[in-house]
């Protein structure tokens, strides 16, 4: 699996270099979100733009990174994605579940206003 990690303080961007988010890339992917999510890290960006072909199986792998983050109180952000890969979301309505945003720099601005919310939500009690 190509891909590449952007690690931030707050959040890490990870970038899927492959075409396609298949039964050959996913368990791979599933390893790699496992793996950060145990370092620490809450808030994943997942960056789709190269993808253009997704199965169930990739799908999957979406539901756990979701699964990860939502435990751990932080976010799993989906950018970039193409018309074809967004459409099998949607038929899935899996749109309703996951979170989805044009490009991967809105994925950071949302991380960050999440995390001020926090911050406050925690001053108020």
């Amino acid at each position: 699996m190509k891909f590449t990690v952007d690690k931030h303080e707050k959040y890490i961007v990870l970038k899927l270099n492959e075409s396609k988010l298949n039964s050959i890339v996913t368990p791979q992917l599933k390893s790699e979100l496992i793996l950060i999510n145990t370092e620490g890290q809450r808030n994943i960006i997942l960056d789709l733009s190269q993808v253009k072909f997704a199965d169930s199986s990739g799908l999957s792998s979406l539901l756990v990174g979701h699964r990860l983050c939502k435990n751990a109180t932080g976010s799993f952000i989906l950018a970039g994605l193409n018309d074809a890969v967004a459409r099998l979301i949607t038929i899935s309505q899996l749109d309703n579940v996951l979170t989805i945003v044009p490009t991967a720099e809105e994925g950071v601005d949302l991380i960050f206003m999440e995390e001020i919310e926090k911050e406050l939500k925690k001053e108020a009690r």
